[in-house]
């Protein structure tokens, strides 16, 4: 008898909090099961919001590219490239450098005037020295090569950016969702208890503990709510949208080494390859001066005879001993080829470091997600134990809402452990190189 009166007795308030409870599990289950949902409640707390849509057409490729037109490291990639289209043009060419016209005319109307006059053009052309027009193509077809690795590079640079703020929203979206979560759960405790307390069951003190929960969860979606707002934001400024690709999972390479075709490995190796030239052609070109051909003509009238003279000439400067002078020029090109080895080094060594911790995190990540699902399906199990215990009065509304909490919050971080290894998946490749 006194089971079927605690149960007789529990029957109401059992159907105004479980059904709820349920209700909300299936929401919190659903909403989660959609990563790629707009999940922001639609009554925020402060009134900021920085909209972001869905494109289902759009792709996580064309999301980096279309990041990468507006992208500021375009101009220097830019740049690079017609530097390599100017040295191409400079190697091209037949000569080393400007042509010269010199034009000289003299007479003596102003000294004896004899009828003495003298004319002379010549032509001054800069040639190149030997080697040196190979040399300066090899710097012109390597700074091209150097062009192309720094556009890979900084577009992987620009994948690594939007992988970071896609799922940097994706875990701000369910921070949030638990927050609110926890709010609602407060929210229903609060009303209960202050029912309660009308109605004389409780003291006031439960009513003044429920409200500082309450309030307590509402300052925590405040901030949830600014975490959610800030990633977007970050997102917007990175990429100059307010969409999102409809799917941006990504599938994990099967590279487990960081290679040479790395584009940053390859893009610093560029860089090597050009210094290399550049020493090449510093060592085949003066600073200074260059070998320079000269082809003129001199008309002369002999004032006292009135004969005319007609000739032409034809001149060469040949360069010789400059190696001292340009030793120290072809020094800071050495200076700069060994800099860029050192920073390859370095940069081959941190590459190696990502991975592993990459790896490590995938590894963590699957462990963890294995033990939050294993967490979940005992949550809720032993909430729908615990509906059975309070239906019969075993247990109080309180210890009930309580065990509904901590349902959600496995349910909740079961979801955040899953997210986690996707966005570990993209790091991943990231570290490998892989562009999606």
């Amino acid at each position: 008898m006194n089971g079927y009166r605690h149960l007789k007795r529990g029957l109401p308030v059992l159907l105004l909090v479980t059904t709820p409870c349920l209700a909300e599990l299936n929401l919190v289950e659903e909403n989660l099961s959609a990563p790629n949902r707009d999940t922001l409640a639609e009554n925020l707390i402060v009134e900021h919001m920085d909209p972001i849509e869905i494109d289902p057409s759009l792709s996580l490729s064309q999301l980096v590219e279309i990041t990468l037109e507006k992208y500021p490291d375009r101009l220097i990639a830019e740049a690079l490239a017609l530097e390599a289209s100017a040295l191409t043009e400079r190697s091209d060419s037949w000569v080393a450098g400007s042509t010269a016209l010199a034009l000289n005319y003299s007479d003596d109307r102003l000294a004896d005037n004899l009828g003495s006059r003298e004319a002379a053009a010549q032509v001054e052309i800069t040639t190149w020295d030997w080697g040196q027009r190979d040399a300066g193509q090899a710097v012109a077809e390597r700074a091209g090569v150097s062009a192309q690795k720094q556009s890979a590079a900084v577009k992987l640079e620009v994948t690594r950016l939007i992988r970071d703020a896609l799922w940097n929203m994706e875990i701000a979206n369910i921070g949030l969702q638990q927050a609110q979560n926890a709010l609602s759960i407060a929210e229903q405790l609060m009303k209960k208890v202050e029912r309660r307390v009308e109605l004389g069951d409780l003291p006031r003190a439960d009513m003044l503990l429920a409200k500082g929960e309450y309030l307590q969860n509402r300052a925590l979606v405040t901030q949830a709510e600014a975490e959610v707002m800030h990633s977007r934001k970050a997102y917007a400024s990175l990429t100059t949208l307010s969409r999102l690709p409809g799917n941006y999972r990504e599938k994990q390479s099967d590279l487990t080494s960081v290679t040479s075709n790395h584009p940053m490995l390859e893009a610093i190796s560029a860089i090597i390859d050009r210094k290399q030239a550049e020493i090449q052609w510093t060592k085949t070109t003066d600073p200074i001066n260059q070998p320079k051909l000269s082809v003129g003509a001199r008309s002369q009238r002999d004032g006292r005879s009135g004969q005319d003279l007609e000739s032409v000439g034809v001149g060469m400067v040949m360069l010789f001993g400059g190696d001292a002078y340009n030793a120290p020029e072809i020094a800071r090109v050495n200076l700069d080829l060994n800099n860029a080895k050192a920073q390859r080094e370095h940069l081959y060594r941190q590459l190696e470091k990502n991975l592993h911790e990459a790896e490590h995190a995938l590894e963590v990540t699957r462990a963890e997600l294995a033990i939050a699902n294993e967490l979940k399906q005992i949550a809720e199990t032993h909430l729908k134990m615990s509906e059975i215990s309070f239906s019969a009065g075993e247990i109080n509304q309180l210890d009930l809402l309580k065990i509904q909490a901590r349902s959600l919050d496995a349910i909740r971080n079961a979801k955040l452990q899953e997210v986690k290894l996707q966005r570990n998946i993209a790091f991943y490749n990231q570290a490998v190189g892989i562009q999606p």
